[in-house]
């Protein structure tokens, strides 16, 4: 496990190093599982925020977006049934005094397992070699198989205490699979019991119960108490969709594993309303369309599985996750979920307005069903970063570090870089960064010898450095290195622009 926690600490320390994230209010001591987005961070992140709703908005007409306020009226919480069940089962250990999230031990608990089996396949992959067939061993090896037969048993029995809100039932599961506190070793654990997410707040001047408000947990029901106003004015037919990109809050208890799971974050959530009927083939539709999104990225397909709910929310008729591989497992990415007719027909009654479609085909008034997507912000920063993230040993034996991001994503797409300070280049160099800072982020460093600055910005990412050296002055050319090769070419000025809005 060390292994794997090693390149967690890494990228959670070359993201501070670089100025990509930092924890907040860090001069006061910080503040647990909040985090500041840094000068590179800040880019990174905006940039997968535009990939985001360029795919989702601009690449689709009959979907639109909303910038929903983070207030809302609190009956909107109680409709959506947030105030009366959105817990997390808590427990206690007595010795340690820790509190932990009970669903996420028996989690951990599975992880587990799943770390024997991956290394019974690497024992396999040893003893076999060339001819190693992983999917072979994986279905016939006896301990792989055993082990795989522990998790479904879990899994099950898991899922039925979910769903039945059993507390009991999941205090005796942590006793019997004999999961200990981390941090005491020991076994002493508290009842579990539930503890609402939300953080609620008070408006206005005069303080008493009927005041009080909650920062949204989720930015969906914006879009949902929205639908009317959309659809009207925008004139929508359904099937069509509302996107929106906007933060949350969550007062999690265990909050950890640095920005996977904080109390602040940011979503991208699309609602899709269909017509009644439809919504398992657009559930489809948009569970291979989002997995596009993230290969289209260029991160290999074997870092991302689907992992379709046993545990299905009591109004979804189908939900799936896209999980990626951090550096501490498979976990939640993304969320597609059919959602039926559960949260307009609540808002319709809890608001006595009638959230209602009339489908001039099928000349008849329906409440459309939902098909929703949503995705953290931060976990994907979290995903490509952490992916990207690499120390390489290079032929003549010396190492660098490298951020190989997607291009698309890159904070800056390219440094410009005289080769020395004098003789008229850094003049030049401007000149190339005036132009090229119309369209692209770019960066323009002079300071240290030049193998130094190509390995600082391998370091954050930067995709292409533009040496400006004495032949420029004479040839109008410059020397283009691209980061994940090393390689170098010899570009005309001119064609500088077009040249590197191509590889983009």
């Amino acid at each position: 496990m060390a292994h794997q926690d090693d390149i967690f600490k890494k990228v959670v320390a070359h993201a501070k190093e670089y100025g990509f994230i930092f924890p907040s209010s860090e001069i006061y001591d910080g503040l647990a599982a909040v985090y500041d987005y840094g000068q590179l961070g800040v880019e990174l992140k905006n940039n997968i925020k535009q990939y985001w709703w360029r795919a989702m908005v601009q690449m689709h007409e009959n979907i639109v977006g909303l910038d929903s306020a983070i207030f809302m009226h609190p009956r909107i919480w109680k409709a959506s049934g947030h105030v009366d069940a959105f817990n997390d089962p808590l427990i206690d250990n007595k010795d340690s005094k820790k509190r932990y999230r009970a669903d996420v031990l028996i989690e951990d608990h599975i992880a587990k397992i799943e770390e024997k089996i991956e290394k019974e396949v690497e024992k396999g992959r040893k003893r076999f070699g060339e001819a190693f067939d992983e999917a072979q061993f994986r279905a016939t090896n006896g301990r792989v198989l055993e082990h795989q037969q522990k998790i479904n048993d879990i899994r099950d029995r898991f899922a039925a205490l979910m769903n039945a809100n059993d507390l009991e039932g999941l205090k005796q599961m942590i006793l019997d699979l004999e999961i200990v506190c981390p941090v005491s070793g020991t076994r002493n654990w508290t009842d579990v019991r539930q503890f609402n997410l939300m953080f609620a707040t008070k408006m206005g001047s005069v303080i008493d119960d009927s005041d009080t408000l909650y920062l949204r947990p989720e930015t969906a029901q914006g879009i949902f108490v929205n639908f009317l106003n959309v659809q009207k004015t925008g004139r929508m037919k359904v099937p069509f969709g509302i996107a929106q990109i906007g933060k949350a809050f969550r007062n999690e208890i265990v909050a950890r594993q640095f920005i996977f799971r904080m109390r602040e974050f940011e979503q991208m959530e699309m609602q899709f309303f269909v017509r009644p009927g439809t919504e398992l083939e657009w559930f489809r539709y948009w569970k291979e369309e989002r997995l596009k999104w993230h290969l289209a990225l260029g991160i290999p397909e074997e870092c991302y599985r689907y992992h379709d709910h046993e545990k299905l929310a009591h109004y979804a008729n189908a939900a799936t996750d896209i999980e990626f591989r951090f550096p501490f497992g498979f976990k939640e990415l993304e969320g597609i979920h059919s959602r039926t007719d559960f949260d307009l027909s609540r808002h319709s009654e809890f608001s006595g307005k009638k959230l209602q479609y009339f489908d001039s085909e099928l000349n008849e008034s329906y409440t459309p069903y939902v098909i929703e997507t949503s995705i953290g912000v931060d976990r994907t920063f979290l995903a490509i970063f952490s992916h990207a993230l690499k120390d390489e040993t290079l032929e003549d034996g010396s190492t660098r570090t490298v951020l190989s991001l997607p291009a698309r994503l890159a904070p800056y797409k390219a440094a410009v870089l005289p080769l020395v300070k004098k003789d008229g280049l850094p003049e030049k160099a401007r000149e190339i960064i005036d132009v090229l800072k119309q369209d692209m982020m770019v960066q323009y460093d002079e300071k240290d010898a030049i193998g130094r600055r190509y390995r600082r910005q391998d370091a954050i990412g930067t995709p292409f450095c533009i040496t400006v050296d004495s032949d420029t002055l004479s040839d109008n050319a410059v020397t283009v290195r691209h980061r994940d090769t090393m390689q170098q070419e010899r570009v005309a000025i001119d064609q500088l622009p077009a040249y590197l809005k191509s590889k983009i």
